[in-house]
């Protein structure tokens, strides 16, 4: 009997302590049920999350707001500080001699210009110096009618070449032709020199050879003249360019009624030259982020140069030798402070893109015009088959303009940047590219206020103020700086004045905004596409009838980083 009591007292232990493990059990399962998601509730969420990734994926990043108004510091808009301060002169010295007492009876030089418009008209300012440096008689420039722009015009159809003889005749004396020799036409003898020859270069070089051949006709001369000369051979320069070359009067009388018709739109216009034409973004190798069409089409033209490297568009746009998009032109502008009643006339060739390209420009800045724009039915019909023209129909609204724009380093942007500075300094605008690029790349993550000031912080020195440049750098046709005199005067007034308001004893800024040193040595150039030699040249073909030297022969394929773009 004991051992069935002992067994009852051992299960009446065991069940309370296994009622209690279950009741633990139940409580827990219960519990955890309590906290677990029904079926469909988990579902629902599954699909939210489903879809918050979605939208993440395909959330749009956060836009630059851009403020109606444009204003953001009291700065005048339209001109240039201390500009009063400085004035353009190129009056020959004392000791530079008359042509007539200098001039060689029996020596002739001739040239023939290479590229568009302003290319040549570097090449023409240049030859004028070069005949006087040889003490030769220069004749009419020949104008380059094969090259990428095909314009069949010659010197006398855009320029008058009555008064540029006249106005340079006591520095240079030039004929409209080479006179016949024994009753025969002339065919000079053809060469070319290196680029950027100085005077030494010059005397040594052809002085023996116009002793001999007394007429020498020199090829594809463009920068064949050193930026670094004597005073007198560069305030001739200034004489030439800057007075000597005029436009003949029909393109004068054009582009004079553009200018009158933007100036009945508004006091003040910009200018810009925009060059974003799709051979101009071929050659840069840059790219704008039109996918796999844009890469096809910019390869395709890329093709015609076969000298050029294979592109590296981030490497191109981290340095600063990409134009800038015409939405990053407005944004630019819009920073700088002109707001979107502002009126911008375009200097521009077809865009690559056409107007799905310009409408976030045009969409900153709706008052957008260009001559086909504001010219008359059949006005531009005498132009409008000859490029070189039209561009200077271009180049007239773009030298009356109150501000001017340049969207790159090419030959047209370099010579009005210089005779602007010649002409009293007008404000001209060149994109600090190579700190713009990190700034636009980031302009999501920043207020308005703070990419305006950014921007307004990277373009110092790059806005046409005097002495931004320092006297002998870049390009002499961009800062022709033995042309540019320190009005001293006014400079005493100006700071007799100041002392007498009581407005502070602080000196007239000598630099004013200069660009910071690093940037200066970026100074960067875009080569241009009508620049490849002529073929007839690279294959050594006489075509003057006669045997031809040709000094740069061991460098005969054109340096793209000198070949600069219209």
């Amino acid at each position: 009997m004991a051992y069935p009591r002992r067994r009852y007292l051992y299960l009446s232990r065991l069940f309370p302590a296994i009622s209690a493990i279950s009741a633990a059990i139940l409580l827990l399962f219960v519990f955890i049920s309590f906290l677990a998601p029904s079926p469909v509730e988990h579902d629902h969420i599954r699909r939210t999350r489903t879809i918050d990734d979605v939208a993440e994926v395909n959330r749009v990043p956060q836009v630059l707001r851009v403020p109606k108004s444009g204003r953001v510091d009291s700065r005048d808009l339209w001109s240039t500080k201390n500009a009063r301060f400085y004035y353009g002169c190129s009056n020959a010295t004392s000791k530079f001699a008359k042509a007539v007492d200098v001039t060689k009876s029996n020596r002739y030089l001739a040239i023939a210009t290479s590229g568009g418009l302003n290319q040549q008209r570097t090449g023409i300012t240049d030859a004028v110096v070069a005949a006087r440096i040889l003490n030769a008689t220069l004749v009419i420039p020949k104008l380059d009618q094969k090259s990428f722009w095909k314009d069949v015009s010659n010197f006398s159809e855009i320029f008058d070449v009555d008064w540029f003889i006249s106005y340079l005749a006591k520095d240079v004396k030039i004929v409209k032709d080479l006179p016949r020799r024994r009753g025969h036409a002339w065919n000079p003898y053809t060469m070319r020199v290196p680029r950027k020859c100085n005077e030494h270069c010059y005397i040594s070089r052809l002085i023996p050879v116009l002793a001999k051949k007394h007429a020498v006709m020199l090829t594809k001369f463009d920068y064949r003249l050193s930026n670094r000369l004597d005073l007198d051979l560069q305030k001739l320069r200034c004489r030439v360019n800057y007075h000597a070359l005029k436009f003949t009067n029909s393109i004068l009388e054009m582009g004079a009624k553009l200018v009158q018709r933007m100036r009945k739109r508004s006091k003040h216009y910009i200018a810009l030259h925009l060059r974003f034409e799709p051979d101009m973004l071929a050659f840069s190798g840059c790219y704008y982020g039109g996918g796999d069409k844009e890469i096809r089409d910019l390869a395709k033209i890329r093709r015609r140069w076969k000298t050029l490297h294979n592109p590296n568009p981030e490497r191109e746009r981290r340095q600063g030798r990409c134009p800038l998009s015409p939405e990053e032109v407005g944004l630019l502008l819009r920073a700088l402070g002109y707001d979107r009643q502002t009126h911008i006339f375009v200097a521009s060739g077809e865009v690559y893109g056409g107007e799905a390209t310009l409408a976030p420009l045009k969409a900153l800045f709706p008052n957008f015009y260009s001559k086909d724009t504001i010219a008359k039915q059949g006005e531009l019909e005498p132009f409008s088959q000859f490029s070189s023209r039209m561009a200077a129909l271009d180049f007239i609204v773009c030298d009356e303009s109150d501000v001017f724009v340049t969207n790159n380093n090419g030959n047209m942007a370099k010579i009005l940047a210089g005779r602007r500075r010649f002409f009293g300094h007008k404000p001209t605008i060149r994109p600090n590219a190579k700190k713009l690029y990190r700034l636009f790349a980031a302009r999501n993550n920043m207020t308005w206020e703070e990419f305006a000031s950014k921007v307004r912080t990277n373009q110092r020195g790059f806005m046409g103020e005097p002495k931004e440049v320092r006297p002998g750098r870049g390009a002499f046709h961009e800062n022709p700086s033995s042309c540019i005199c320190e009005n001293s005067e006014a400079k005493t007034i100006a700071g007799s004045v100041k002392k007498e308001s009581g407005k502070g004893a602080s000196p007239i800024k000598k630099d004013v905004d200069t660009a910071v040193e690093e940037d200066q040595n970026d100074d960067l150039e875009w080569s241009d596409p009508e620049d490849e030699d002529d073929p007839t040249i690279q294959q050594g073909i006489n075509l003057y009838n006669e045997t031809s030297m040709d000094y740069d022969n061991l460098t005969d394929e054109p340096d793209m980083n000198e070949l600069l773009s219209d």
